[in-house]
């Protein structure tokens, strides 16, 4: 259970930090409310369990049958998520409207941007490295994850949308949001490293 406690926290870091997805989420909710937003959230949750199911079952055999490979990517996942809290924590950005403009906005962009988004791979594959199965069934506790906390996350970002643009575009308001989320990343690096 504790691995899936670990799992769970990462995921809720990555989920609700400042990134890409969210920061489509915001723009969208900023502009139109959360109706605006659903197509986005729908395609970045679909497409996040399709990275798992093609993590999981390419991998997953492989994974649970070498125990040393499968903690060399639990271990890279975890300092690639790491990192990603150092980052956040030195962001001087407040760039978060020119960001969001960049990337797709439709469901189905979004669903094919997850396959492009090395946090999304670098997440998923700690995850399912950190907690592999023998047979689908056993990924089921994952599914439920990868479909509650994103889509939690992403509502969270949706209904806050255009408060939070507002903040996002302070340079210091957004540089402590980002310490915030960059200090549960590291957290949840951390704990998915202690059971290595």
């Amino acid at each position: 259970m504790h691995d899936l406690f670990a799992c769970a926290g990462l995921l809720l870091a990555a989920a609700i930090t400042p990134g890409p997805n969210n920061l489509v989420v915001l723009h969208e909710a900023g502009h139109g409310g959360v109706r605006a937003a659903a197509g986005a959230i729908g395609g970045i949750v679909l497409g996040g369990l399709a990275l798992l199911a093609v993590v999981a079952t390419g991998a997953g055999a492989l994974l649970s049958t070498h125990a040393t490979l499968r903690a060399s990517l639990a271990a890279l996942g975890a300092a690639y998520m790491a990192w990603l809290g150092v980052r956040l924590l030195g962001s001087t950005s407040g760039r978060a409207s020119a960001d969001a403009m960049a990337l797709p906005t439709s469901a189905l962009g979004l669903f094919g941007f997850q396959f492009l988004n090395p946090k999304g791979w670098a997440m998923v594959t700690t995850v399912v490295a950190a907690r592999p199965a023998a047979d689908a069934a056993g990924y089921l506790p994952l599914v439920v994850l990868f479909t509650a906390i994103p889509l939690a996350c992403l509502l969270l970002w949706s209904f806050a949308g255009r408060r939070l643009a507002v903040h996002l575009a302070r340079p210091r308001s957004r540089r402590r949001i980002d310490a915030a989320m960059g200090v549960l990343l590291l957290a949840s690096a951390a704990l998915l490293l202690i059971d290595l």
